[in-house]
């Protein structure tokens, strides 16, 4: 039976928010309980029907990220047994796999987008006038081709069913401060170069990613949320790779091309997806998640 999660029910702590994918808790003052769902979104809007497995192979993903990418940033993962703060086995139960524990920080607002490639947003900004956020580009490039360097191109952070807008990076500096921007931009550029090597060598490329950051009681950046997973990302199998087309991926972005043939306006209610697309994106998740990490899921978690 395929272990399905579209929203948790949590009796023994509060619960603070329910994002597009994740569910958020109170543990005490200063920690959070984040339990990442089945729950799909794309272009903003969350779907009606939830991805098996999902949740599951994006904290295992994201636990694997946060572990490599310790050297170049603290991130928010707390080392505290489930248990601890959930002594219910049936509450326990409904989240093991997909629940972390986190320090509570001060979330900032803009969303690190780096891009590595030309695609999506990036690539109609750049046709309508040569630059992606501010950023100029050399003329002529076609769509999916590789950047001559990695760009930072942040964006606000947008509330469940509006769309995030690109800024640049000036006015990023208005909203952070001249000093945090510059370390976000500097942190996140290095953490997109580590991983896109890293995933070369395992056959997929890191087209683009979003990362977010807060910041501690003594002013410290710190990752959190998701890192490099494939709802934050677009992964494309190295080997079908081919500028000048939208490349397939192990991503959301299989989704959203299927709603691109909709009659949709993009706006809530989203349509309920066919058995065999959510099959399909099922499986393209936990090929990412194999390739990425060497990990399986259990078969009664997928």
């Amino acid at each position: 039976m395929l272990d399905v999660l579209y929203e948790t029910r949590l009796k023994s702590l509060p619960l603070l928010a329910r994002g597009k994918v994740r569910d958020i808790y109170a543990v005490g003052d200063e920690r959070l309980l984040i339990v990442t769902t089945d729950r799909l979104s794309a272009f903003d809007v969350v779907l009606p029907d939830p991805i098996p497995g999902k949740g599951a192979v994006l904290t295992a993903v994201s636990n694997f990220w946060f572990e490599r990418t310790e050297a170049l940033v603290p991130n928010h993962l707390l080392d505290v047994p489930l248990e601890s703060v959930l002594p219910d086995e049936s509450e326990r139960r409904q989240v093991e796999g997909r629940a972390i524990v986190v320090r509570k920080l001060q979330a900032l607002p803009v969303e690190a987008i780096v891009r590595g490639y030309l695609i999506g947003s990036g690539w109609k900004d750049y046709q309508s006038g040569g630059k992606v956020c501010g950023i100029e580009l050399p003329g002529g490039l076609k769509l999916a081709d590789e950047l001559p360097e990695p760009i930072f191109t942040p964006s606000t952070k947008a509330e469940v069913g509006t769309h995030d807008e690109n800024i640049d990076f000036d006015r990023a500096r208005a909203l952070l401060g001249s000093e945090l921007a510059a370390q976000v931009r500097e942190v996140s550029l290095s953490i997109y170069r580590e991983a896109a090597r890293y995933a070369r060598e395992r056959g997929i490329i890191i087209a683009d990613t979003k990362f977010e950051f807060g910041v501690d009681e003594n002013g410290r950046l710190v990752l959190i949320d998701e890192v490099l997973t494939p709802d934050s990302s677009r992964f494309w199998p190295e080997d079908q790779y081919q500028p000048g087309t939208s490349p397939p991926s192990f991503d959301k972005q299989f989704v959203r091309d299927y709603l691109e043939t909709l009659d949709w306006d993009k706006t809530p209610p989203g349509p309920a997806l066919p058995a065999h697309i959510i099959e399909r994106t099922a499986s393209k998740y936990r090929e990412a998640l194999k390739r990425l990490t060497g990990m399986e899921l259990e078969p009664d978690r997928v």
